[in-house]
């Protein structure tokens, strides 16, 4: 009797675990309440809902699972299965999609947008797959502009300045072209190297210097707009191959809905980032961008790879 009842309670442990969940990693440096961060938890609502309960995504923020570039390899080896990621530093991994870091390659807002809503920006979603990913979707990022311990309202005002910036060439590259140092380093790193001292200054997007407040350490923010760098959200392409064709369609829908809420949420937030930085201590510069413009010509030259898709992105009207 003792013995049917342990096969009976085996049994009924194993049919629970049946139904448990499966749970999908993402990853996310950002905090909690951060438009990335609430779009992907949105979309694993959705998800949860249209798969009856099989599929749960767990995010895990502020960079606990690593930066961007270790959270990228975690993924394409499924180690963790989804991760947010602004396009930078997946340049690395895969060149092409390194395109969107070039310097003032948009004309404005509604440009960037067509693009990567049109047969450019699927073709670079496409294209991670090479590499052991899959692109569900874009998310938006806003244009990044400088922050520095001391002011800056022209490029001359760079000239020596070591600057932060993401772990891709083509930032690198522009540091040097507008006279500075571009010196690439983790996100979570940028608070302690602005206070300390080991940068002058480095580059970001307002809801990004207002959480991460790095507008205390670094109080002068110069709007020169040099880049509409979006963010990407990843899938392993080991765990979307194990996917039925019902699942991926509602994967890749529940994605598409997270970044409408996500634009949303972006610009309320921008618009709170750069009164709550102000606020703080913070001096807001406009500056004259064209002799920005100008200098950052010589980045252009620096990556021919890009000339055609550059071309490409240009004529999109």
């Amino acid at each position: 009797m003792k013995r049917l009842l342990v096969v009976l309670l085996v049994s009924a442990m194993f049919a629970v675990g049946l139904a448990a969940p499966i749970v999908l990693k993402s990853a996310d440096v950002h905090p909690d309440g951060y438009p990335t961060v609430e779009a992907v938890k949105m979309m694993g609502r959705i998800i949860e809902i249209m798969t009856n309960g099989k599929y749960r995504i767990e995010v895990y923020t502020g960079g606990q699972l690593g930066d961007e570039k270790e959270t990228i390899e975690q993924t394409i080896m499924n180690a963790i299965q989804m991760t947010r990621v602004s396009v930078a530093p997946l340049q690395t991994f895969y060149d092409p999609i390194g395109v969107f870091a070039m310097p003032y390659l948009f004309r404005d807002e509604e440009h960037y947008w067509k693009v990567l809503e049109g047969p450019i920006g699927e073709e670079l979603l496409k294209g991670v797959e090479k590499i052991g990913l899959v692109g569900l979707c874009y998310y938006d990022a806003g244009a990044r502009s400088f922050y520095t311990r001391k002011p800056v309202q022209k490029p001359e005002d760079l000239k020596g300045m070591k600057i932060r910036v993401q772990m891709n060439e083509v930032m690198v590259a522009l540091m040097q072209a507008l006279g500075a140092t571009g010196v690439p380093m983790a996100y979570a790193e940028v608070y302690t190297a602005l206070q300390t001292g080991v940068v002058d200054g480095a580059e970001n997007n307002p809801p990004s210097y207002y959480t991460a407040r790095h507008f205390e350490v670094a109080p002068y923010y110069c709007l020169d707009e040099h880049t509409r760098i979006p963010e990407i959200l990843l899938i392993s392409k080991a765990f979307w191959d194990k996917l039925t064709p019902e699942e991926k369609l509602i994967f890749k829908t529940a994605a598409i809905a997270s970044v409408q809420y996500e634009k949303y949420l972006w610009k309320k937030m921008e618009e709170e980032a750069l009164e709550a930085v102000q606020k703080g201590g913070a001096k807001i510069f406009k500056p004259d961008i064209s002799a920005f413009q100008k200098l950052a010509q010589a980045v252009y030259d620096k990556f021919p790879q890009y000339k055609d898709l550059i071309k490409r992105i240009q004529e999109v009207k």
